[in-house]
């Protein structure tokens, strides 16, 4: 049973953000999350950090432009998720912008792995590229620059991702991740990288004078893109991440959003001018990252180019089908896991590490996914692939660096893993075949050295009890409409309650009726039907809900616990 804490609110930041104008509720809610100053939430784009912060920014700004001076043939290199995808297509987009010649090749995950390969670098020649250009991968990509290199090809590596031991020697590397690097927000997420080296490269031409005579492109037609990547790849959400998903929502709101990202919200019944970060998240980004788990990421990156929106439309519904048949893989793999691990007690285990050999390679991050937040345990899930090795993806909890330990499993293990990559919170990995027992009593054993146990327990973190008074649709509706996301939790709140009425709809969700201190509110409680007790002590949100025309306010029970 996870325990229930009460999020510090420092009372100086809370005091001061009130004295400067917010409400009480935001105020609090705000100060609770290390806001001291309105400016920290104002999220206006003059207020982004500046490009020059990046490591080796104005390398990159000058090879490009000398590039697209010498009218030479770029090829971007994207990964297969959707930060990758978006990375991709806010580099065609931009760059295409900007006056260059730029295609992409996107590889499939199932046929060649991640990242810049040597295989990759092979297809890629065949394009006759002068310049590579990788987003959202590239910094562990040692043995694939040096086969473009050895072809002449020189590499422009863009990512996010930490580095290994050994950087890949690239014509330029922009991380801010990679070291020497001092730019304040180490969270961009690939798609935010190259959106920044953009920026970075319109200034050198226009220290260059291209745009003397001419009007300079809007790059901010970019940022619906940069927003739904940022949200998909579950950074943190600093203050810098905040200004560009804002900027991003306030775009699509306004109905300036690309054909593919409007595609993709018709897809998912969902109405862009009312745009939020849970739409991009929980609707639109796996929608996207179906294509790249079942099939080619190539699919939801041509909708992301699309300008013509029946184009756009027409292959968003393909990646509405393809995310349908990704559930159901997930659901049955789901399955199969419960039933394998019916054995597995979680008081005897630091971490959990599943594996079936017919698995689907595309899913078991999101198998890793479910199994952790199930288990409250750092969950390793493992595949075999066609070349016989066994691919894994890993998901963690607080207190536990994945890479790090995988890191340390490899160290103690030489041969072990055959390569991993990753961050705090996923990661992943391949194995020689038949390691996998091997490999889960090292990860294990890894595990308890580096945790501490009251991690395992589970907490969640509530922003207290909410006043009667902020109990209210518009509250919600504002709410609902603010970025909030890994690092800036979207506000949680506690009260004891009489259960007045409670029904099961959907024969998997519960209808309930709360009363307390003399009213009464409608609340739901998503993916469980067993009944609750006359009183609970509940953890919820606070939900806005529209039906036949009519706007109420809902609560959204996440946690309960019988009170007296």
């Amino acid at each position: 049973m996870p325990s229930v804490t009460t999020r510090p609110c420092p009372a100086d930041a809370r005091t001061a953000l009130e004295q400067a104008g917010l409400a009480p509720a935001w105020a609090r809610l705000y100060a609770a999350r290390g806001v001291t100053h309105p400016e920290q939430i104002a999220h206006r784009l003059p207020q982004l950090l500046p490009p020059a912060g990046l490591l080796h920014i104005e390398r990159a700004a000058a090879l490009l432009a000398d590039a697209i001076a010498a009218n030479k043939r770029l090829l971007i290199i994207a990964d297969y998720d959707a930060d990758g995808a978006t990375a991709c297509a806010v580099g065609v987009r931009g760059l295409r912008l900007l006056g260059a010649r730029v295609d992409f090749i996107v590889p499939n995950r199932l046929e060649h792995g991640y990242g810049l390969t040597p295989d990759i670098v092979k297809l890629a020649a065949e394009r006759q590229p002068d310049l590579i250009v990788t987003v959202d991968n590239g910094i562990a990509a040692v043995d694939g620059v040096a086969a473009a290199n050895a072809l002449g090809i020189p590499v422009l590596v863009t990512d996010h991702h930490l580095p290994g031991d050994a950087l890949p020697d690239a014509a330029c590397i922009v991380n801010p991740n990679q070291p020497g690097c001092g730019f304040a927000s180490k969270n961009l997420a690939g798609v935010g990288v190259m959106f920044y080296v953009l920026l970075a490269l319109r200034a050198e031409l226009r220290q260059r004078g291209v745009y003397a005579a001419q009007a300079e492109p809007d790059l901010r037609v970019l940022l619906d893109l940069v927003a739904l990547g940022t949200v998909a790849d579950v950074v943190r959400l600093d203050a810098n991440n905040r200004a560009l998903i804002e900027n991003g929502l306030a775009r699509m709101r306004a109905g300036k959003a690309s054909a593919g990202i409007n595609a993709l919200f018709r897809a998912a019944a969902r109405d862009p001018a009312r745009a939020t970060v849970f739409d991009l998240g929980f609707m639109l980004g796996p929608r996207l990252n179906a294509a790249g788990r079942i099939d080619d990421m190539a699919l939801g990156i041509e909708c992301l180019l699309a300008d013509d929106p029946a184009t756009a439309q027409q292959l968003a519904q393909r990646l509405d089908t393809l995310n349908r048949t990704r559930r159901g893989v997930e659901a049955d793999m789901l399955e199969e896991a419960l039933a394998i691990l019916a054995s597995f007690s979680p008081t005897d285990n630091h971490s959990l590490t599943a594996y079936q050999p017919d698995w689907h390679i595309g899913v078991i991050g999101i198998l890793a996914s479910r199994l952790k937040d199930k288990f409250h345990r750092p969950t390793i899930v493992l595949a075999r692939s066609d070349s016989g090795e066994l691919k894994g993806s890993g998901r963690s909890i607080p207190g536990l660096h994945l890479r790090d330990a995988l890191d340390l499993v490899d160290k103690r293990h030489p041969g072990l893993i055959l390569k991993f990559g990753g961050h705090a919170m996923a990661a992943g990995l391949s194995l020689p075949a038949g390691h996998h027992d091997e490999f889960s009593q090292a990860f294990e054993t890894v595990v308890r050295e580096l945790i501490d146990p009251a991690d395992l327990e589970g907490v969640i973190e509530t922003d207290g009890e909410l006043d009667a008074a902020d109990h209210s649709y518009q509250f919600a509706i504002e709410l609902d409409h603010a970025v909030w996301g890994q690092g800036f939790p979207a506000p949680l709140f506690t009260a004891t309650f009489d259960v007045m009425a409670q029904r099961v709809v959907g024969e998997k969700h519960l209808k309930l009726k709360l009363a307390r201190a003399g009213e009464v509110f409608e609340a739901m409680r998503f993916f469980h039907a067993d009944p609750l007790p006359d009183r609970i002590r509940a953890v919820y949100a606070l939900m806005p809900n529209e039906y036949n025309g009519q706007q109420t306010l809902q609560l959204k029970l996440q946690h309960w616990e019988p009170a007296s």
